[in-house]
């Protein structure tokens, strides 16, 4: 495993560009096969794109506060110390990489947003305790947790069928998630993958004299505090006022209480943003230490900000040509009622490339498939949930999750994806299993 593992570092280190020149090379190959392959004109996907460049402005903020509001929160003193008292449970480089694993496999499970970050502060905050662990393979640990949400409480596939009038009701129903999230057999997989995932990064360890091992000095945040003034004014108040800084989290915590008890366990990303966000508040204490804090994370966010734009604008040219209904065509037509769900599971894997947004994909694939699990006779919650597995599953080799997670252990996408393609493999395996046989 070793040899493997060195073998494929040793090839995205010479191979895998930047995240922006790989989301450049996407959009350029999306380009290429919708005029290949579709109807459209080349000035067709010119408009398709364009159209489509800014459709995830709502999205990409919520991204941009997700990270900065958790790397918030993770520097805060009290944070600081949980995080620190947790990390010491690790004792060695291999205890440190399972309990990375094991913690942001059960946090994404929980919720996808809270598990992304939570993971990668996580797993920072245990390299300054096991300097001998490889910094690397700790933060692919730390993503490969990811592999599991679309199968736990936040995912948005089975969330949407299980809700009232959700758009396509007409066609299947409200499916409770007693028959998607809490099935049998995708309880069979998220367990496999909750036992697996964590000893196969462990197996991923190098040797001591290939471990990419970082110094602890170099993984503190400092937050600039501006020193205090010979004359303190009636704003320099207000602006060390620990007060104003507890009301509003009062506000906040009264509006939370009042969520979860009227829309029960609903933890969507705009209630995680708030979470983070008034508990930031809060443990900061002042005004000042808070927007201190903002000006150090904010740091952090120039990836997502720029590049999930041309994201949004692949998936407006995949969805307006028609092209990613083609690639789910190609798997429908070779499918039996019996392979149905696996290939639902591969074709979701291939537009995910494309189309990285479980909400986007599954508008796009789900007339597609639905019609398909119609004529064939397979049921409709199970193939709702081999395409959330599928595009939660390459995830593992898509820049475009990872960017958060990067941004916070200060990494490059080629350091961590060696790790992660035998994630992929191996959860590729577990997930064709679990839809397959049971």
């Amino acid at each position: 495993m070793k040899v493997l593992t060195r073998w494929s570092n040793a090839i995205m280190e010479r191979y895998l560009p930047d995240p922006y020149v790989f989301v450049a090379i996407l959009t350029l190959l999306v380009f290429g096969l919708g005029v290949g392959l579709t109807d459209s004109s080349p000035l067709d996907m010119v408009v398709h794109w364009g159209d489509g460049f800014w459709g995830l402005l709502s999205f990409t903020m919520q991204m941009v506060i997700v990270l900065v509001a958790g790397y918030v929160l993770a520097i805060s003193p009290v944070f600081k110390k949980l995080l620190s008292t947790l990390a010491n449970l690790a004792k060695s480089p291999g205890s440190a990489i399972l309990l990375v694993s094991f913690v942001s496999l059960i946090a994404c499970w929980i919720n996808w947003g809270f598990g992304l970050v939570i993971g990668a502060l996580f797993a920072k905050e245990i390299a300054k305790k096991v300097t001998t662990v490889d910094y690397r393979l700790l933060i692919a640990s730390a993503y490969s947790g990811f592999i599991i949400w679309h199968g736990g409480l936040a995912g948005s596939i089975p969330l949407s069928i299980a809700t009232a009038d959700h758009p396509f009701a007409g066609m299947m129903g409200v499916v409770p998630t007693s028959e998607t999230i809490f099935s049998t057999y995708n309880i069979i997989i998220v367990v496999a993958l909750i036992i697996s995932v964590p000893l196969l990064n462990r197996l991923m360890m190098p040797k001591p004299a290939d471990t990419f091992s970082i110094d602890p000095k170099l993984l503190e945040d400092e937050v600039e505090i501006e020193e205090k003034k010979d004359r303190i004014t009636p704003a320099d108040r207000l602006e060390n006022s620990v007060l104003l800084s507890m009301l509003i989290g009062v506000l906040g915590l009264v509006y939370l209480v009042q969520h979860f008890a009227t829309k029960g366990f609903d933890l969507n990303l705009n209630i995680v943003n708030l979470i983070f966000f008034i508990l930031g508040i809060v443990f900061h204490g002042t005004p000042k230490r808070f927007l201190a804090a903002i000006a150090t994370a904010v740091k952090t966010a120039g990836g997502i900000i720029f590049q999930f734009p041309f994201y949004a604008g692949i998936m407006g040219m995949m969805v307006a040509s028609g092209l990613a209904g083609v690639m789910s065509e190609w798997f429908v037509s070779i499918s039996t009622a019996a392979t149905f769900p696996l290939f639902s599971f591969y074709a979701a894997g291939l537009v995910n490339f494309f189309v990285p947004s479980g909400g986007g994909q599954w508008a796009v694939q789900a007339p597609i498939m639905l019609e398909a699990a119609e004529k064939l006779g397979v049921s409709y919650s199970k193939t709702a949930m081999a395409i959330a597995w599928g595009d939660a599953w390459t995830n593992m080799i898509q820049p475009f999750w990872a960017l958060p997670a990067l941004a916070i252990a200060g990494l490059r996408a080629k350091d961590i994806m060696g790790y992660c393609v035998f994630v992929l493999l191996l959860s590729g395996v577990v997930i064709s299993v679990g839809l397959f046989f049971f």
